[in-house]
């Protein structure tokens, strides 16, 4: 289309985009507008190196809560988070340190919940004698818990405190 070049953006869309490459900076694209009419604002990187390319130093991983408490989930149908420590567990097509506690005829003596119904239907809805392989690698969507900071603020609120009044 006309007064664009060959990548299909206009020059002031071209300007942001590039605008956005330089290291560090907060830009402000002039005469771009985003659809609700206000300047696009370009933000600075969370994380990794501000020049491409240049090697840094992997931050230290964060200390994962290892206090066994069973979190309260944040929203319906959520995964529940792993409330203890899973380094050196192994997870491969033949082994599965997790369900050494976590299988029905294991949770007894363990004390750990049983893991869901659920992981036991394959994608028909078929229940199995053993856990589907869709459901064999728990990391997928169990998450250890840690003490890791926000990368930007949290506003969440819980779906049974909104529009109550705070005090």
């Amino acid at each position: 289309m006309r007064g664009q070049g060959p990548s299909g953006l206009s020059p002031m869309r071209l300007l942001a985009v590039f605008g956005a490459a330089l290291p560090g900076l907060v830009v402000i694209a002039v005469g771009a507008l985003s659809q609700e009419g206000s300047p696009i604002k370009i933000v600075p990187r969370l994380t990794g190196a501000a020049l491409p390319m240049a090697e840094v130093k992997a931050p230290p991983l964060d200390r994962p809560i290892i206090d066994d408490v069973r979190r309260m989930r944040n929203y319906p149908e959520q995964p529940p988070i792993i409330p203890h420590s899973i380094d050196g567990y192994q997870l491969t097509l033949n082994t599965n340190r997790c369900l050494s506690c976590h299988r029905r005829e294991f949770t007894e003596g363990s004390g750990a919940p049983m893991i869901s119904v659920t992981h036991f239907m394959d994608r028909d809805g078929q229940v199995l004698s053993d856990v589907t392989p869709r459901r064999y690698f728990c990391t997928e969507c169990h998450v250890p818990q840690t003490d890791a900071r926000p990368l930007v603020p949290n506003t969440f609120q819980d779906a049974k405190d909104i529009g109550q009044v705070q005090q």
